[in-house]
């Protein structure tokens, strides 16, 4: 699929995923949506090798949430749109999200600018977040009479503590990278100018891990939130059969025995 408003690359096992409209700091519009979705589908596909994706924004926002146009009141709006076709429309943001969160491979939001409404649930769906030093966060279903439709209600109080994200969704402010870092919410604060370095030195780090080893710690720790200690022991014992059995074991012992570096090929 040939993208107009989606760059992808994929280096050194490292895919970087940008939205990229700009002109409208990129808004999610129903074009860009399904690019978006479909990038997500080719990196997540074995034949590429990626280990750690990159989400980020071209220009000076991260993502300005969803094109307002078509809302109500928006110079497109769709007046003849039932509840029904709203609730189906939120599909694609079903597919958008989820996609995200399913692949099995570690992902960072790269935040280079404002993440507002749309934009800051796809930041935070990823595993972990970098941000530039003058970039912001806002919950702006609220200024508009909405509810976070993007899994933000879910994903909030996960990446904020609950009741930093009720603060959020309740008044509608901003949150600075200083606030944001200090919550846990972002690993990593830098000048714009050192974002990318600093983003791309974690993600190639990650990259250059145990690619079994880190699929199955990101399935424990996300499925563990939904589950009791005993089950998640049981499913540990499952997971460890399978790296203690893996090459990528043995070339790590092997390694550290001979004071050189691993090198994985996730078998």
């Amino acid at each position: 699929m040939a993208y107009e408003f989606v760059d992808l690359e994929i280096e050194q096992r490292v895919a970087t995923i940008t939205l990229n409209r700009p002109d409208r700091l990129n808004a999610l519009n129903a074009e860009l949506q399904a690019e978006l979705i479909d990038a997500i589908a080719t990196v997540s596909r074995d034949e590429h090798d990626v280990r750690c994706v990159v989400v980020t924004g071209a220009g000076r926002a991260f993502c300005a949430g969803a094109d307002t146009t078509r809302m109500a009141g928006g110079p497109q709006e769709r007046a003849s749109r039932t509840a029904e076709d709203v609730r189906r429309g939120f599909r694609t943001a079903q597919a958008l999200i989820l996609g995200l969160h399913r692949l099995e491979m570690p992902t960072i939001a790269m935040v280079n600018g404002d993440a507002v409404g749309a934009g800051m649930d796809i930041a935070c769906v990823c595993d972990l977040r970098t941000m530039a030093e003058t970039a912001r966060f806002m919950v702006a279903y609220r200024r508009v009479g909405l509810i976070p439709g993007y899994g933000g209600a879910w994903l909030y109080p996960r990446r904020l503590g609950l009741s930093k994200a009720a603060e959020m969704m309740f008044t509608g402010n901003f949150m600075t990278a200083a606030e944001a870092k200090q919550t846990g919410a972002v690993v990593h604060v830098a000048p714009a100018a050192q974002l990318r370095e600093q983003t791309m030195t974690l993600a190639q780090q990650i990259a250059d891990g145990p690619p079994i080893s880190l699929r199955l710690m990101k399935q424990l720790m996300y499925k563990g939130l939904e589950m009791d200690l005993e089950t998640v022991m049981q499913m540990t014992a499952t997971g460890s059969a399978i790296t203690i059995s893996s090459e990528d074991h043995r070339e790590a012992v092997s390694a550290g025995r001979e004071k050189r570096a691993p090198q994985f090929t996730g078998r």
